[in-house]
C-alpha cells in the first residue's frame, strides 16, 4: 500500500534544529514509510501519537490515518516521550 506523508508544523520545527547530516537521514528513511510502512517502526502503548520510527538516537512519531502517515514530531531520544 502506497501512503501520503503529511508533516504537522511542530515536525517541520523539530526538524530545522536537528543537524544537517543526520536531517537528511531522518528525511530518507521517512520516505520509505510510503511504501508499506518500511523500517524500524513500533507500536506505542497508552501514548498518542501511535506509532514510532526509529532513526539513530532520533524517533519520528505518527500515526496512520487512512492512506496517509501523519508525522507530528521528530525529536532525540531522551525528550521524544515526555
Amino acid at each position: 500500500m502506497i501512503y501520503q506523508l503529511e508533516f504537522k508544523p511542530k515536525a517541520v520545527k523539530d526538524l530545522q534544529v536537528i543537524p544537517h547530516i543526520m536531517q537528511s537521514r531522518i528525511l530518507e528513511k521517512v520516505e520509505l514509510l510510503k511504501e508499506n510502512l518500511q523500517g524500524d517502526i513500533r507500536k506505542l502503548t497508552d501514548f498518542t501519537p501511535e506509532y514510532r520510527l526509529r532513526i539513530g538516537d532520533y524517533r519520528v512519531l505518527f500515526e496512520i490515518e487512512q492512506q496517509s502517515v501523519v508525522i507530528y514530531r521528530i525529536r532525540h531520544r531522551k525528550e521524544s516521550y515526555s
